[in-house]
């Protein structure tokens, strides 16, 4: 049974097309939980409509970026006193339908972070061939490094226990594109995490994400390279690590 020490975060940047479904799919599971729509300064009706569909809602006044709008929904999930988080994405590729199990997870508190991974469900989601390299590649280094197999290391359907949250608004966060390089950091600090699956579902050719077109999934792989070896670098522990102390 979830409660209400449960917090949706949802981050979104000009999804007005697709997240009013996806707060109704939510609402439909009937699960007491709080909603919150991190908007990052869209120039769509998207935090209008996350207030419409009774979702809490945080306007950013400049356009932030994934990972900083990530971040402040951590601080906000802190400040409340929520205990877990469910982070998922605002442009429908995330089904909620799999919120209940991803909680179920965390909640026996075996790991700090449960990842939903659409690759440990056959089915048939195609991904750009670059972008598709980069995830092979990225799991296989972050796979490496964390000495256990991580099929979709850039999975934003996550659940997140408070103690990873108040390592996550620390400063070592990588706010640009938090993803293989946050798995390794959690293994390095002393957390634990686990993969389960879930379907999600295929963007519209209309769609545009953080890593469409040529040119950013390259920006992409090269930050990539430079966040997993500044990582690799670091001697702190989760301990040492300052967050927020509430």
């Amino acid at each position: 049974m979830l409660d209400k020490t449960t917090l949706i975060l949802i981050p979104a940047y000009n999804e007005a097309e697709t997240l009013g479904l996806l707060l109704e799919k939510i609402k439909d599971l009937e699960v007491p939980v709080d909603i919150l729509v991190i908007n990052d300064c869209s120039l769509d009706e998207t935090g209008l409509i996350a207030a419409q569909k009774g979702a809490d809602v945080l306007n950013l006044p400049l356009n932030l970026g994934y990972g900083a709008a990530l971040q402040t929904g951590y601080k906000y999930a802190l400040r409340k006193g929520y205990d877990y988080v469910i982070q998922m994405d605002g442009d429908g590729q995330h089904d909620p339908q799999f919120i209940p199990a991803l909680m179920a997870e965390i909640k026996k508190g075996e790991v700090d972070v449960v990842i939903g991974s659409r690759f440990l469900v056959k089915g048939s989601y195609k991904v750009p061939l670059l972008r598709r390299w980069g995830m092979v590649l990225f799991g296989t280094i972050a796979s490496y490094c964390t000495n256990q197999k991580i099929s979709d290391p850039t999975s934003g359907f996550q659940a997140i226990d408070r103690e990873v949250l108040n390592f996550f608004v620390s400063d070592v966060y990588p706010v640009d594109y938090p993803d293989a390089d946050v798995l390794i950091m959690l293994v390095k600090t002393g957390f634990t995490f686990k993969e389960v699956p879930v379907i999600m579902h295929q963007h519209s050719q209309q769609h545009k994400s953080i890593h469409s077109g040529f040119l950013k999934p390259l920006y992409y792989i090269f930050k990539m390279f430079l966040s997993i070896f500044v990582t690799l670098l670091r001697r702190d522990s989760a301990k040492e690590l300052p967050g927020m102390v509430l």
